[in-house]
């Protein structure tokens, strides 16, 4: 049987002898390993590096195609939003001019309105004024007067007559 602490069972003391041999080893698998590196990049004619330089190239050209569009469409809103202020600014004198006048109208019609009430009020005056004269004659005993021929109402037949004359 073998004793578990003997120094001949541990894999330490198996390669502990032959530091030489694991060294070689080692060299050559870190040279097969390089070599098949180098010959997998020879073959397919890529290199990593020279990917990545593309790759970043041309991540650098669209950003900054990217940053001139971002530039082209700030400053066309920026024109379209000034065009606008122009045209508000137009509603708004607009606006202004509209109010100037509509309250110019509504001082002239409250002026007619007073107008036409003063006049209302002349010729209420003037209806009482006449009608009180009409009274005080009619009052004064005059003896009623008759009627001329011409004052005689006409016919439907002659005042038919008379209109189709004048159409």
């Amino acid at each position: 049987m073998i004793q578990p602490g003997s120094p001949s069972n541990s894999p330490i003391a198996w390669f502990g002898g032959q530091p030489i041999a694991i060294a070689a080893v080692a060299l050559a698998v870190v040279v097969l390993g390089i070599g098949s590196i180098a010959i997998w990049r020879a073959f397919t004619g890529a290199a990593p590096e020279t990917d990545r330089a593309v790759v970043v190239r041309q991540l650098q050209a669209r950003t900054a195609q990217a940053s001139e569009q971002l530039v082209e469409k700030t400053k066309g809103l920026e024109a379209t939003q000034m065009e606008s202020i122009d045209q508000l600014q137009m509603v708004q004198d607009q606006l202004q001019t509209v109010r100037r006048l509509l309250a110019s109208q509504q001082t002239d019609t409250k002026k007619l309105s007073e107008q036409v009430a003063t006049l209302t009020e002349a010729i209420d005056g003037l209806r009482q004024s006449y009608a009180s004269t009409r009274t005080s004659e009619a009052s004064a005993d005059s003896p009623p007067r008759k009627r001329s021929a011409k004052a005689k109402p006409r016919s439907s037949r002659s005042a038919n007559r008379s209109r189709a004359k004048r159409g």
